[in-house]
């Protein structure tokens, strides 16, 4: 695998990049509502075998949301390299979605077992999202060549 791939510079489509920005300012809209308005409400999306307390996670998650999100709108010669790392995050805070639905939390509407289930099939989304608007999709197969 050629990693030299992921830090070249990529050009990608208008739409892409209108994708890209939308996602960096939706996460940085995420974040800030992680550290004011919405703080209890990602609180029940922290999983309770989650070591660390729920309002520090929440407040650390909202500030690398805040990051990656002006990082996205920004960095955009390292769209790819953020894009990736932006996958990987969706990644990461995913068992808080999962978990969410095992114990039953409410939160931002998802009041039902089934509303809690549906959410679980947005988060691929939001990787495919990442990878796909910052060109790391492509980055990634050329780097596999």
């Amino acid at each position: 695998m050629d990693l030299s791939a992921l830090t070249k510079p990529t050009r990608t489509s208008l739409p892409a990049t209108v994708a890209r920005i939308a996602l960096g300012v939706a996460l940085v809209g995420a974040g800030v509502s992680h550290l004011t308005v919405a703080r209890e409400e990602f609180q029940a999306q922290v999983p309770d075998w989650f070591p660390v307390d729920e309002d520090v996670t929440v407040l650390a998650s909202g500030v690398v949301e805040i990051v990656l999100g002006g990082s996205l709108v920004v960095l955009s010669r390292w769209k790819v390299a953020v894009g990736l790392v932006a996958a990987a995050f969706f990644v990461v805070i995913f068992p808080g979605n999962v978990a969410q639905w095992l114990e039953g939390k409410d939160g931002f509407g998802l009041d039902t077992d089934a509303k809690r289930f549906g959410r679980l099939f947005f988060q691929p989304v939001l990787v495919a999202w990442a990878l796909w608007s910052t060109g790391a999709l492509r980055a990634l197969r050329r780097a596999r060549d």
